[in-house]
């Protein structure tokens, strides 16, 4: 089984390993496209001024998260990220093989660097959901160039797609399971990234290979309620109990 998760834009400062290179990555034959994305990013915000910064990260003091992103030193893409659903997930507190579940197991889908393995190695970064650069609309690009390197990785595997709405513009895959969270009959928004985390901790912890066994799978505070199929798709729908 492999999941698909959604970054956050908030980042850790680890540093565990060198800087990124081919093998950092998933797809390393398709590395030299992912770099044209990291060059074009690197000379853009080496190229505006403070104000533009502040502009295009979405914050205060832009200037302070210039880095030089092929230098810069490097962690594991699960723990780079921090955010509600990486501080439900827990991934430091799971045990050796909880880990090593998700490591393998879990594709990223992060807003400049394209589909990551949660165990590929990432610098520290800032880039905002949705942002685009002067010559690359980024989700187009890695959705162009990436796509059929995804379909084939995942042609034999279930696919639960745990990413928010906004990533299916990177990829659409082929067949899928998706989940809601419903609370007091509203589809619930932002604890749902926490659910998203909570999950996959604990299909780490049970390891979790089938359909059957998700299906199977007992979470606190979530009841499943409905199962909802469309011609490739399968929703599961949970109701959060407190």
């Amino acid at each position: 089984m492999k999941i698909l998760f959604s970054p956050s834009e908030g980042k850790t400062t680890k540093k565990e390993f060198g800087p990124i290179n081919k093998d950092s990555f998933i797809f390393p034959e398709l590395y030299e496209k992912r770099e044209i994305v990291l060059k074009e990013y690197d000379k853009y915000i080496h190229s505006l001024n403070n104000e533009e910064l502040n502009q295009f990260f979405g914050i205060k003091n832009g200037c302070e998260y210039v880095v030089n992103i092929f230098e810069e030193p490097t962690c594991k893409a699960i723990e780079r990220y921090i955010g509600v659903a990486y501080d439900y997930l827990e991934y430091s507190l799971l045990d050796e093989n909880s880990q090593k579940y998700i490591d393998e197991n879990t594709l990223i889908f992060s807003n400049l660097f394209g589909v990551i393995k949660a165990n590929d190695k990432l610098p520290f970064y800032r880039m905002k959901q949705g942002k685009n650069l002067p010559n690359i609309e980024i989700d187009k690009y890695y959705k162009k160039e990436f796509s059929k390197s995804l379909d084939e990785y995942l042609a034999n595997e279930v696919v639960l797609d745990l990413r928010a709405g906004h990533y299916d513009k990177f990829y659409k895959p082929k067949n899928y399971i998706s989940m809601k969270f419903v609370k007091n009959g509203k589809v619930v928004s932002h604890w749902a990234k926490a659910y998203r985390g909570i999950v996959l901790k604990e299909m780490a912890k049970n390891k979790i290979q089938t359909e059957k066994d998700l299906l199977n799978l007992q979470i606190d505070k979530l009841t499943l309620i409905e199962i909802q199929e469309t011609k490739n798709k399968k929703t599961i729908i949970y109701e959060i109990k407190e």
